[in-house]
């Protein structure tokens, strides 16, 4: 089953890239912008995932894709990395996989010349694990 978190975070990706949230079943559309501030998801991404998983918003989904977001959030689905473009894609546990990635309507994606969409992180935990990493790898003779 796919969580909250993995549901969230492959929007989070497909949004870096251009792609829409379709709301109301496709009468009204989300792209917040910007998705990530520093070490966090922006508040306008968190608005947008808010209303998402409201029941008042009906029907939603990503833009070039069939399954709802409600149905990612079922037992039936788990969010994978696909093979061609390495970005999250949701995959049905049992039965027929998805008909397509969502990045084939993207003519310029995959780009390896351009950074990738990522999560939001934190610096000083990063240089903290960084730090700690360094230390536990350092042999006596570096003292």
């Amino acid at each position: 089953m796919a969580s909250h978190q993995q549901v969230k975070q492959y929007l989070s990706h497909w949004l870096q890239l251009g792609k829409r949230i379709v709301i109301r079943n496709g009468e009204e559309f989300r792209q917040p912008q910007p998705v990530i501030e520093g070490d966090r998801f922006s508040k306008a991404f968190e608005d947008c995932w808010q209303e998402v998983i409201a029941a008042k918003a009906g029907t939603c989904y990503l833009e070039g894709t069939d399954q709802t977001i409600a149905e990612l959030l079922t037992a039936e689905w788990i969010v994978e990395d696909c093979a061609r473009c390495e970005m999250p894609v949701p995959m049905r546990i049992q039965g027929s996989p998805p008909t397509c990635c969502p990045c084939t309507d993207l003519p310029t994606w995959p780009n390896e010349e351009i950074p990738r969409p990522r999560l939001p992180v934190s610096s000083q935990t990063h240089l903290h694990d960084l730090c700690h990493r360094l230390t536990q790898t350092a042999t006596p003779e570096d003292s």
